[in-house]
């Protein structure tokens, strides 16, 4: 049987004393694709649109970082100390090269990894994201922050951060809402103390900073930014920020969308992002 994203089972994987949770699944050859999730998220906070759409033509690997979710260890109270952690865990899986998409946190990381270990990361894609000390980026609306921190994150916390507040996109946020519940056992909440030490990362990569700093120059791989016309999360205008700052990149902005525009346009995602990583 084909393992797919409700399918194939959470793995663990041993690295400098801390185990890291993964999931593998999708085409059996090709580079592999490694996702890098949003704060606070966990294995099952992607689409399975997105998810086993790319998966038709490349592995794909969904990974908690250290105390995130399901993994174990102390998470990292730094953007730089979670790439580290994807280092060691690709390095325990004996991936040599990967592609790499990062959703908002997921996103810096991606950036800190492609800056510190050129070679490992062949493309990125960055959704919902912005460069360190981007626009707006070093605090949050005190709406955002209640939304953002419930200690159990509801269907309205969601559509609220995620997605317009059109009734279109409000609908296409619970019929992702829906999608992500569908398999059965379902990834460990991340702990409070996972989240406060994200938030402190978080807040330091947002931090103002002047371009000179943000380290964008450092990345050379091709890159694909993707994010919605209004996100209130990382305002929108990071993304272009990251689309003229890199050397090679792509930007996508879908309309009537917020933060989660990835999944509300999951379908035109999925074959923007599959064109992209097989390009020559």
């Amino acid at each position: 049987m084909t393992l797919t994203h409700n399918t194939a089972p959470t793995l663990f994987i041993e690295a400098s004393g801390v185990r890291y949770a993964h999931r593998r699944f999708g085409a059996a050859t090709g580079v592999p694709l490694v996702f890098l999730q949003h704060f606070r998220g966990g294995l099952d906070n992607w689409d399975p649109l997105v998810t086993d759409g790319l998966a038709a033509t490349r592995p794909v690997i969904l990974f908690n970082n250290a105390g995130v979710a399901s993994s174990g260890g102390e998470p990292a109270d730094s953007v730089a100390g979670m790439a580290a952690h994807v280092l060691r865990f690709l390095d325990a899986m004996g991936l040599k090269q990967v592609d790499v998409l990062g959703f908002s946190l997921g996103g810096f990381v991606a950036q800190q990894l492609a800056a510190d270990a050129p070679t490992r990361a062949r493309r990125l894609i960055l959704a919902g994201t912005g460069p360190r000390g981007g626009e707006g980026m070093d605090s949050l609306s005190p709406d955002v922050l209640a939304h953002a921190t419930t200690p159990e994150s509801s269907e309205e916390d969601f559509l609220y951060l995620f997605f317009a507040p059109s009734e279109t996109s409000r609908s296409a946020g619970r019929a992702f809402w829906s999608r992500r519940h569908e398999r059965k056992d379902q990834d460990l909440p991340s702990s409070p103390a996972a989240m406060q030490t994200q938030g402190q990362a978080i807040a330091a990569w947002g931090a103002p900073a002047e371009p000179s700093s943000q380290g964008l120059d450092r990345i050379r791989q091709p890159t694909l930014v993707v994010n919605g016309h209004n996100d209130i999360m990382v305002p929108t205008i990071n993304s272009f920020r990251l689309q003229q700052g890199l050397r090679n990149a792509t930007l996508i902005l879908y309309p009537d969308s917020g933060h989660g525009a990835l999944f509300q346009y999951a379908r035109q995602f999925v074959r923007s992002a599959t064109d992209f990583l097989n390009a020559d």
